[in-house]
């Protein structure tokens, strides 16, 4: 299992690790059509490449591990920004596809990226989850994020109730 900085080539498995991941985790929260639209915003593959080229963001990618091609495929990512001047760093989003998760991917994905972004030298991670997602809330305290705020966000044209989570850095 190997976390790394995504590549070009990474873009069309990160966007079938979201689909897959918004499919099963968001049946009931959002639409199909939410779902259609914001993996077509969100996750479309020229996006995906210019945050792996971007200097502010930091794309990793997990791999299966296995010793064929299909099992080294990826299977999860942690997507993050920085903000220098407000030395905060922004985690977008982080995903496991659903058949490789309970094996400790998604904290690897964290750690990594919140390495990388004290590294760089902020103070905070903000990440956002949909407020409704259960499973994102408590993945995200288990690491020691605290509840700072509530937004919205859009998706597909349709408007969602979010929760700001914030992760400062120890002293």
């Amino acid at each position: 299992m190997t976390v790394r900085r995504a590549t070009r080539g990474d873009a069309d498995a990160v966007r079938r690790v979201a689909g897959d991941s918004w499919e099963t985790d968001y049946p009931s929260i959002l639409s199909r059509e939410s779902v259609e639209s914001g993996l077509e915003e969100w996750y479309d593959p020229d996006r995906v490449r210019a945050a792996v080229e971007a200097d502010d963001e930091l794309l990793y990618v997990e791999e299966g591990g296995g010793e064929d091609a299909e099992a080294r495929a990826v299977v999860g990512f942690a997507h993050a920004v920085v903000d220098e001047r407000a030395e905060t760093g922004h985690l977008l989003r982080l995903y496991v596809h659903p058949d490789a998760r309970g094996e400790g991917r998604g904290g690897r994905l964290l750690e990594r990226a919140r390495g990388d972004l004290f590294a760089r030298g902020v103070d905070r991670i903000h990440a956002t989850v949909l407020t409704d997602n259960d499973l994102g809330t408590e993945f995200y305290r288990s690491f020691g994020f605290e509840p700072t705020g509530e937004a919205e966000t859009r998706i597909g044209g349709e408007t969602y109730p979010e929760t700001r989570f914030t992760l400062t850095r120890e002293g």
